[in-house]
């Protein structure tokens, strides 16, 4: 046997304890590194395993405070119906703490044997499912039956296996005092609702007051005016027709004939007769269309002209401004439609109205420009102010109820959005831009009328109303 083939000598211990001859220093250094790496894994270990501990921790902490704090009862069941566990509100209504009814049948907590046997059949012999809204009488901690809204759902392990149900449930008597509240609060809602659009649509006619006082009174001025010219010419008649009938010769019936200016009075009798009607059918044509206006909530659909309603708006809000508002209209002879006139009206008073308050705004002297334009069976309005513009942080909101960027006080907030739900209702679109230019633009978009000619109108000639 060669020198190189002779077995490797044994460990053998030397006098000191634990001390190996013949080990050499790499495989100490080897088990040392092993030993690090293990004390290396632990340390993780132990780290993760704390991590973890504290978020079991932290997850059984919100678990407690979500069945401590729940208004309703809540119990756990396995599937034979034994209480596990249950919450504070169960423990308050029957009046028994929580160890207490841990392990104990949960058809003791029912009020009699009859509702024990319906909760038997209804939420464990037929089997894990869902059961919701099953109303049975629960014994309260004063002995009482007190009817429970109840709720099951079915539990289950990792794998699908059935573990028991979760029941939950809220007395009766709370859920129908919250309802005859909650139906107590929407007929409020309702009527203040009704009342707000009661406000808004006399505080729309209240601001036309003024408007429509002046422009009825030119007329009855003129009509007034005109019965004391036709008093004073009845009682000149009236006496020369006494010198006729007197037996009055013919010089001295001349002479009363140029003294009381008889010819003079047979002159303009006429023109007084045609002023005093037409005064007459003007304080007419007025009252009419407040009427149309005042009735606006009975949504009478007729055939009407938009352009007799626009510049019936505008005389009525141009006469309420107190400060010089001028108006440009661009529209055509006519513009028919079929719809609520009164209502249309509404919408465009209310748009003049907003118009002049944005306009007082600006720079120069208020300003608002309309124009109409038809095409494919509509027409399209676009009221123009030169005003400061709409703020892009609210433009979509102004058609909100209650939204409003004047002061407290000043307004509703109402308005646009009534005016919204009207276009709506028949058939059209009410949008809010600013103009390039500067100035905010409202488009109002129409159908016509069905009977409405197919050829486009000519333009009638820009007027401007004061």
């Amino acid at each position: 046997m060669s020198q190189d083939d002779s077995p490797t000598p044994p460990l053998q211990h030397t006098a000191h304890p634990g001390e190996l001859v013949g080990v050499s220093e790499d495989v100490w250094l080897e088990v040392i590194d092993k030993m690090d790496e293990v004390y290396s894994d632990l340390l993780q270990y132990e780290v993760a395993l704390e991590q973890k501990n504290a978020k079991l921790e932290e997850s059984q902490q919100f678990i407690f405070s979500v069945l401590t704090s729940m208004s309703d009862i809540m119990l756990v069941c396995d599937r034979n119906g034994v209480i596990q566990d249950a919450n504070r509100s169960l423990e308050a209504f029957c009046g028994r703490s929580i160890d207490d009814l841990r392990g104990t049948p949960m058809m003791e907590l029912f009020a009699d044997p009859q509702a024990a046997a319906e909760a038997r059949r209804r939420l464990l012999e037929q089997g894990p499912r869902e059961v919701h809204d099953c109303e049975l009488p629960l014994r309260a901690r004063d002995g009482s039956a007190v009817p429970v809204s109840l709720n099951c759902t079915p539990r289950f392990s990792a794998v699908g296996k059935s573990l028991g149900m979760v029941i939950t449930g809220r007395p009766v008597g709370e859920l129908r005092r919250a309802y005859e509240a909650l139906h107590q609060a929407h007929e409020d809602l309702k009527r203040t609702q009704q009342q707000l659009l009661h406000a808004e649509k006399m505080a729309s006619l209240g601001r036309l007051v003024a408007g429509v006082a002046h422009e009825l009174n030119n007329p009855i001025s003129f009509v007034l005016g005109n019965v004391h010219a036709l008093r004073r010419y009845a009682e000149r008649l009236s006496e020369y027709i006494g010198h006729i009938h007197g037996g009055a010769g013919a010089k001295e019936i001349d002479e009363a004939r140029r003294t009381l200016r008889i010819d003079r009075i047979l002159a303009d009798l006429p023109s007084l007769i045609e002023g005093t009607l037409e005064g007459a059918e003007r304080t007419r044509a007025i009252v009419d269309g407040l009427k149309r206006f005042s009735v606006m909530d009975r949504d009478e659909a007729e055939d009407f002209d938009l352009v007799a309603v626009i510049e019936r708006a505008v005389r009525w809000v141009c006469k309420a401004a107190r400060e010089s508002f001028r108006i440009e209209l661009a529209l055509p002879r006519s513009i028919p439609l079929h719809g609520s006139s009164g209502r249309i009206q509404q919408v465009v008073t209310n748009l003049i109205e907003n118009a002049w308050d944005a306009a007082t705004q600006g720079d120069g002297p208020p300003t608002l420009r309309i124009g109409a334009t038809l095409r494919e069976g509509q027409v399209e309005l676009r009221f123009h102010d030169n005003g400061p513009g709409i703020p892009e942080t609210v433009i979509g909101r102004i058609f909100d109820p209650f939204f409003t960027t004047k002061p407290v006080g000043k307004g509703t907030g109402l308005g646009l959005s009534i005016s919204y739900g009207i276009v709506e209702r028949h058939g059209g679109q009410l949008l809010a831009e600013n103009a390039p230019q500067g100035g905010a633009v409202l488009v109002l978009t129409l159908p016509l009328a069905r009977t409405q000619d197919k050829s486009t109108p000519g333009q009638s000639a820009a007027g401007d109303a004061q």
